[in-house]
């Protein structure tokens, strides 16, 4: 939740951002000689912007694959073991009950002696 609330954060504050700069000129110079003269300065940011919530969004994304396999993973081995876990508490109370039968008749052979 605290993420989702700082990326709104950030989000707005760019857009606030490019609409205070959109009257601003910026020359850009590339490699070899390449220029470009005059443009917004608010598309090269919201370029770069862009850019990088693309490489950060691909960095990420195996993470969270495996993070979601493995949470997958675990939650069918927990329920695997909570059904292990009943079937021997049924057998346990099978057994016991089972047990008490047998010595309540015992006593009763007992008595009638």
């Amino acid at each position: 939740m605290i993420r989702l609330v700082l990326v709104g954060i950030l989000l707005l504050l760019s857009l606030a951002f490019f609409l205070q700069n959109q009257e601003q000129e910026v020359t850009l110079r590339y490699f070899f000689g390449l220029r470009q003269d005059s443009t917004p300065i608010y598309k090269p940011i919201l370029a770069a912007f862009g850019v990088g919530l693309a490489v950060a969004s691909i960095l990420l994304f195996p993470a969270w694959v495996s993070g979601r396999i493995e949470l997958r993973r675990k939650t069918k081995a927990l329920q695997e073991a909570e059904a292990d876990l009943e079937r021997l508490r049924r057998t346990l109370e099978k057994s016991l009950h089972q047990s008490r039968g047998r010595a309540g008749a015992a006593e009763e052979e007992v008595g009638d002696e």
